[in-house]
């Protein structure tokens, strides 16, 4: 699966770790995220990230 890093920030999200803080479990790739997922670390939105 295809890591994606957030324009604004840089957090990169793999989908081999997810977003335990944000109730997402590893495995979950990111065209699979909620469309109201956010960047745990700033806040953009899905549409400002980036494959890597």
């Amino acid at each position: 699966m295809e890591r994606w890093v957030c324009g604004p920030c840089g957090y990169v999200y793999d989908p081999a770790e997810g977003d335990p803080d944000g109730g997402i479990a590893p495995g979950v790739a990111f065209e699979d995220l909620p469309d109201d997922w956010v960047c745990p670390v700033c806040g953009a939105t899905k549409d400002m990230f980036e494959k890597e």
